[in-house]
């Protein structure tokens, strides 16, 4: 059964208080449109022996939103003037004569599911009005289901125009619905936009459907999170909340030790092995795999990157786009850019930054250094202060440290340079030239003592 999906992504979002527009506001990371093309783009590959499209419906901001996600298999219709719900879908409708099904998503919703929409479609089958409900124990604002004696739908009634008897409705509509899509061109042909805000309203085609003998059904969400919307940063940080919540729970139903599952935030994909150890105020951003016995201190950051088997990362740790392998020491206070990769039982101590570095098995960087575009091997020990001066303005250049070297303190290692396997550097050494195996090298100027010498005194 061919579904198409049309996303209601036009809107400012005047309230938000912001030239972003709406939808491309985050949750957890990733704009709250992205979320909602995910959803369908999974409905659409469970969808057995079916064919599908995708269409989203942009107005302001529409080059920002293109710009953000057009990488997504999607048509990109533009809505010009914003006219209501049912005007926005009748811009997308002629791409979708030849659906099924046709689901109607909004992209200030992100966090509906794959599996309640493929419940949404089920309930429609192509021949049913469809409409996404919702029970609330506080349904104020919300439009009220309205059902006849048998319990059929026979209406969407706005709250502003409800009853009193109908304000006691708690079932209400969440605006998501699955049209029958030889139903979709007469029923959007027939809006009116006679009512209060001039506006063509989609919740007007079940009125259609139960005047023309159509069933309308429904389906529900597991909860109600799922389609709650997004109008203000209030309301974008309490589902920010509760997605983070649900990230927690589902981590730690994995096996995974949450020291506060309420200062977690997951800001793309974390995978965790058993016996994972995750402290406080911990950001994952990208891909990020932690694998078993992995230890995450306070305050730490990660992106792109993956933690092998063991491994101790320290309080207030920043790691981005690296690979680290097994029982290695990372921190406190260290920073690991873009291509670091640690060897086994490596050690980054405290005030270290690397970048592009490859550290062999064994190696130590304990304390307040600098490696950039550098190769170390086996057993290496870089003292502190160590800097390796890679860059020449122009060029990025490497430096080389065989098995086993000694780089003492407060050294400069000025590339492209070559420290051959066992050398010693003397601390305190501006190094600039290749170093043999088994040297040892010293870089500094001779020390003269002047004795009695006095300091300077200010004159009165």
């Amino acid at each position: 059964m061919k579904i198409e999906t049309i996303i209601l992504a036009a809107g400012q979002g005047s309230r938000m208080k912001s030239s972003l527009p709406k939808v491309l506001h985050p949750i957890a990371g990733s704009p709250m449109l992205e979320h909602v093309i995910l959803s369908a783009q999974t409905l659409h590959a469970r969808q057995t022996n079916a064919e599908g499209g995708l269409h989203v419906v942009i107005g302001y901001g529409a080059d920002q939103v293109r710009d953000r996600l057009g990488n997504y298999a999607a048509n990109w219709v533009e809505q010009k003037e914003q006219l209501g719900t049912g005007h926005a879908v009748k811009q997308a409708a002629p791409n979708c004569s030849q659906a099924d099904i046709v689901l109607v998503l909004y992209g200030d919703v992100p966090l509906i599911q794959s599996t309640t929409l493929a419940s949404l479609a089920a309930a429609c089958n192509g021949e049913r009005l469809a409409l996404l409900t919702i029970n609330l124990p506080n349904p104020s604002g919300y439009g009220r289901i309205v059902r006849d004696e048998t319990g059929a739908i026979q209406a969407i009634v706005e709250d502003k125009d409800a009853s009193s008897e109908q304000h006691a409705i708690t079932e209400v509509n969440t605006g998501i619905m699955a049209i029958p899509g030889k139903r979709l061109t007469a029923w959007l042909e027939n809006i009116s936009c006679k009512n209060a805000q001039n506006e063509y309203y989609l919740t007007d085609i079940v009125a259609m459907a139960v005047a023309e003998g159509t069933a309308v059904v429904h389906a529900q969400p597991q909860t109600a999170t799922e389609v709650q919307g997004v109008n203000n940063r209030a309301q974008q940080a309490k589902l920010e909340r509760q997605l983070q919540r649900h990230i927690a729970e589902k981590l730690m139903a994995s096996g995974v030790t949450l020291l506060d599952p309420n200062r977690l935030d997951v800001r793309g994909s974390l995978q965790a092995g058993n016996d994972v150890v995750i402290d406080i105020n911990c950001v994952f951003e990208g891909d990020v795999v932690l694998e078993d016995g992995v230890q995450i201190g306070p305050n730490c950051i990660l992106s792109n990157t993956r933690i092998g088997v063991g491994t101790r990362i320290k309080a207030n740790s920043i790691i981005d786009a690296s690979v680290i392998e097994a029982d290695c020491d990372i921190g406190p206070f260290s920073r690991l850019r873009l291509g670091t990769h640690l060897a086994d039982r490596a050690k980054i101590g405290n005030f270290v930054e690397t970048k592009k570095a490859v550290i062999g098995v064994g190696s130590k960087i304990n304390h307040l250094s600098y490696v950039g575009d550098a190769e170390i091997g086996v057993d290496v020990n870089v003292g502190a202060g160590t800097i390796t001066c890679n860059y020449d303005r122009v060029n990025k250049l490497r430096t080389e440290i065989g098995d086993g070297a000694f780089i003492g303190s407060n050294t400069s290692l000025v590339a492209p340079l070559i420290v051959g396997a066992g050398a010693t550097v003397g601390a305190g050494s501006t190094i600039t030239h290749d170093i043999p195996e088994e040297s040892l090298s010293v870089a500094r100027g001779r020390q003269k003592n002047i004795e009695g010498w006095k300091r300077p005194e200010k004159k009165s």
